[in-house]
């Protein structure tokens, strides 16, 4: 791994609000992902 950041990628890392939209992103990807996998039932 190359540790090139530039500042605008830094600045986005840094934003609470970014990471906040990111998390939630993440979240609603994987919960779709998982009710697909097994067919929304348990």
């Amino acid at each position: 791994m190359v540790n090139k950041i530039s500042k605008s990628d830094h600045a986005k890392m840094q934003n609470p609000i970014i990471q906040l939209f990111k998390y939630i992103y993440l979240s609603i990807k994987i919960l779709i992902v998982v009710a697909g996998g097994h067919g929304g039932t348990r």
